[in-house]
């Protein structure tokens, strides 16, 4: 191991942001918090996908999958208060699929309900539109009830402010710069990762996506790619059609070693991990036959800088 290599990997021992660790203060420099590293499978140990970027106080949230506000809470326990509920006020969203977004009323009112007074801010592909006005129309007795009963709140909290975005810049203010990559995902005509830029990091997300340039582009030598990523040894175990599709709409760990070979990444943190009887552990073991810098795979709650 080069000392380059050792040094990027004590850097990234993460911290985990559960009740067993002490409360901390928060940091000044970015952190990577991983919400919720899961896949439509019910794995009680992994939520859905979501993953927040936090700079200066201020958490932006990426993908709300199932259980992103209780996640967000955990890590506010535990010294990160811009996962505070309340506080929780942006969300971009790589695509449409439920393990993705099933967490979106969650994040559109339980906040509301706990005094957040903004509306939410969502940002993503065409048709996120429609689903957040879908949302709002299933709440809307719960809305009214809370609006005209005797809770003292009373603010626009549960409304939202919805952005359907191409690929680019889309969005920017005094922390940071998000640029929408376009990738590949199956059938879906328009899926995104992000890369955020800060004053001291830039980070990028892939979404789900197979093997996609645009993302080594973007990364280009970035602090942490955040990356799908399945097993290449257990998904000859799969049958025939589901190895046909998740070569189409994922990226396998021998595939990943070749894009972050390429893509530079001083930290890679594999996520949305498609196990099928491996660990984590064997994971990196795989992702690294092909890979020689710093790769860790994610857990929920844990924060990288």
């Amino acid at each position: 191991m080069t000392l380059a290599l050792a040094l990027s990997l004590l850097a990234a021992t993460p911290m985990r942001a559960d009740s067993t660790r002490p409360v901390v203060a928060e940091s000044t420099t970015t952190q990577v918090v991983m919400l919720g590293t899961g896949t439509p499978n019910a794995d009680p140990d992994r939520s859905g996908p979501s993953v927040a970027v936090v700079v200066n106080g201020r958490a932006y949230l990426v993908d709300c999958g199932p259980g992103v506000v209780r996640r967000a809470a955990a890590a506010a326990r535990n010294g990160i208060a811009a996962l505070a509920a309340e506080k929780l006020g942006i969300v971009f969203i790589t695509h449409l699929h439920s393990d993705h977004t099933l967490g979106l009323p969650d994040l559109l009112l339980t906040p509301w309900v706990l005094e957040r007074s903004a509306p939410l801010e969502v940002y993503g592909p065409v048709g996120v539109r429609t689903m957040t006005d879908h949302v709002l129309a299933a709440w809307a007795e719960d809305i009214r009830v809370r609006n005209e009963g005797l809770e003292p709140e009373k603010s626009d909290g549960w409304q939202v402010h919805t952005h359907e975005i191409q690929p680019g810049v889309v969005y920017q203010d005094s922390n940071v710069k998000v640029t929408a990559i376009p990738v590949q995902h199956a059938n879906w005509r328009r899926a995104y990762g992000y890369r955020f830029e800060t004053k001291d990091r830039v980070i990028v997300i892939s979404g789900d996506t197979r093997p996609t340039e645009a993302l080594v582009e973007a990364c280009n030598a970035c602090d942490i790619l955040v990356h799908e990523v399945y097993s290449s040894e257990r998904v000859k175990t799969r049958p025939v059609e589901w190895q046909r599709y998740h070569a189409d709409a994922h990226t396998s760990t021998a595939e990943l070693a070749a894009l972050a070979t390429r893509a530079r990444p001083r930290l890679l943190v594999l996520y949305h991990q498609l196990f099928w009887g491996t660990d984590d552990a064997g994971l990196v073991n795989e992702v690294r036959r092909g890979y020689e810098g710093a790769v860790v795979s994610g857990r929920d709650l844990e924060v990288y800088r």
